[in-house]
């Protein structure tokens, strides 16, 4: 069983749509509710209810919307609340777990007791973590891509996928464009999308000035960063070729043009953990404490997103780490993640302490992932987002990017924000160094021939502790 904590500061998918699907109805039929990335409800009769796997449920969904066949293998069933989020695999039964769900929340949350008491999940019809971002840009069906674009849009919009200024404001370019059309010069835009700018953009680039000085700016007043420059962005949106924009015309190309643009965020299509780690020493007594993080793991790695501040804290690919966690038997439940680094210019290894709950669920995830990228076959060629396939030697190089307007991007590693341990090995020993160590303390981590986690050796200038 695979699953995610919800995000404990801006509302993920949990907090939208946090409402009971399967109750206690006993053997006779009754409707089971599944809700889409969109927040809608699809209702379902649903005979001998307790014995219904994931997988029926999963082929009646497509059924009802009448989806291809690729939605098996792109999306999947998930039960989902505030406190706790489980991909259901195929055999799974929902009003089963939905029974346990008390006891799931005892063993991968700290939730007080009140609170798992009162927790109820929902069935969600969400994207399978385990399908692979390249495979998207294939899929011509245009119900298929909107679903996957609603649950992008949807975490961008939380903050779950924290983006860089510039992302956001062309992620939500490309939503106007799907709400309001293809923009009209001389038309009045700029009040639309000041009206509904949370629909395009994060909460924390639509806030605006309260009190006397707002109220004296009046109406003459500039729109705000983010709505000047996503009124920009909107105006270099490009309709598809061959097509004028006219109503009824097809969403996929802007669809998709969301999803390749999202491709570009690290944690895109992750499962997402709730944890936490050390805070670095800071002040005369060197109090540190420990800050609440969310671990989005995918196919490609691992990254660890502080929860509050929306950016990334560290980013690794598979081939650049090693790992283990540490059973509640043993210790308190930790993920542990070593990795390459360096202290003062030196080349270190660093090993970083994850506290969670949910340790054991990410350290299987982690194995299954590496399992699935050591058995999957080879990347297929991919289209461009009208829809044809990209000839050999006709890739253009990427666009540049345009200079941040803060200082650094949100989905850059800041390991200056974590606390780590170094170790060195000495004769049969393994001391804590100023910081380096000689061999992993873990087996498990994906060898390759390029680009693996490697050790460092110490030199005799390092200073032991």
């Amino acid at each position: 069983m695979d699953g995610t904590e919800g995000n404990a500061g801006q509302p993920g998918p949990a907090e939208r749509s946090h409402r009971s699907s399967v109750s206690s109805v006993g053997t006779r039929a009754a409707d089971v509710l599944v809700y889409l990335a969109d927040d809608t409800v699809l209702p379902l009769a649903a005979d001998n209810l307790p014995s219904l796997s994931a997988h029926e449920l999963h082929r009646a969904v497509r059924e009802v919307l009448q989806l291809p066949d690729i939605a098996l293998d792109v999306f999947a069933l998930w039960l989902v609340s505030p406190l706790l989020e489980v991909q259901l695999k195929p055999r799974h039964r929902p009003y089963k777990l939905g029974r346990q769900w008390p006891e799931l929340l005892l063993r991968f949350t700290d939730a007080p007791d009140d609170d798992v008491a009162a927790d109820e999940p929902s069935l969600q019809f969400r994207r399978n973590v385990f399908f692979p971002k390249r495979r998207e840009l294939q899929i011509h069906d245009e119900e298929v891509l909107r679903l996957l674009y609603e649950e992008a849009k949807g975490n961008v919009l939380a903050a779950r996928y924290p983006c860089d200024v510039e992302d956001c404001e062309a992620l939500g370019a490309l939503v106007c464009r799907v709400q309001l059309g293809p923009y009209q010069p001389g038309q009045p835009t700029a009040c639309a999308l000041r009206e509904k700018l949370d629909s395009f953009l994060p909460a924390h680039l639509c806030k605006r000035g309260h009190g006397l000085f707002a109220a004296l700016r009046g109406r003459g007043a500039k729109a705000g960063t983010g709505e000047q420059g996503l009124l920009s962005a909107y105006c270099q949106v490009k309709e598809a070729a061959g097509s004028d924009g006219e109503h009824g015309a097809s969403l996929s190309p802007h669809y998709r043009a969301y999803l390749l643009k999202s491709h570009e965020l690290p944690f895109y299509g992750c499962a997402f953990f709730h944890g936490e780690v050390d805070k670095p020493a800071q002040g005369f007594l060197h109090r540190g404490g420990r800050k609440p993080v969310d671990v989005a793991i995918s196919l490609e790695g691992v990254h660890v997103i502080d929860s509050r501040e929306k950016h990334v804290l560290l980013g690794l690919r598979f081939q650049e780490l090693s790992w283990d966690h540490t059973s509640p038997e043993e210790e308190e439940s930790v993920l542990w993640l070593e990795f390459d680094g360096d202290n003062e210019g030196t080349p270190v290894n660093k090993l970083l302490k994850i506290y969670s709950k949910q340790a054991e669920l990410m350290s299987s995830l982690i194995e299954y992932c590496i399992e699935l990228n050591q058995t999957s076959e080879p990347a297929a060629p991919l289209e461009n987002v009208s829809g044809a396939p990209s000839a050999a030697g006709s890739h253009r190089p990427p666009a540049q990017r345009p200079p941040l307007r803060r200082q650094g991007s949100v989905v850059s590693s800041r390991l200056q924000h974590l606390s780590t341990i170094d170790y060195v090995e000495e004769g049969q020993q393994i001391k804590r160094v100023k910081p380096k160590r000689t061999t992993s303390f873990f087996s498990r981590q994906l060898s390759t021939s390029q680009g693996s986690y490697t050790v460092v050796q110490p030199s005799d200038s390092l200073e032991q502790g």
